[in-house]
């Protein structure tokens, strides 16, 4: 087997295993707050407090994949054009 060949497979098993998660968990925790939707701090006794709500998630703690979001955009795509 060629490199090349060996380098495309693999290619194509890591993009069938990514499309494969985008489609059974489309949503992932958000990379600002680690999926907790705020922010903490901590006092100056050192406990920890609830900090701001995240605006890069809106509090969720949840983003959309980049895939998913990809998917969805050729799919409004073609909904709208063949209308």
């Amino acid at each position: 087997m060629t490199p090349f060949l060996l380098a495309s497979a693999c290619l194509l098993a890591v993009t069938l295993c990514y499309a494969g998660l985008c489609a059974v968990q489309p949503f992932a925790d958000c990379r600002r707050c680690h999926g907790m939707g705020h922010a903490t701090k901590t006092t100056r006794r050192g406990t920890l407090k609830r900090g701001k709500d995240c605006r890069h998630c809106k509090a969720t703690g949840k983003r959309i994949r980049t895939g998913r979001h990809l998917y969805n955009l050729w799919r409004r795509t073609h909904r709208d054009g063949t209308r």
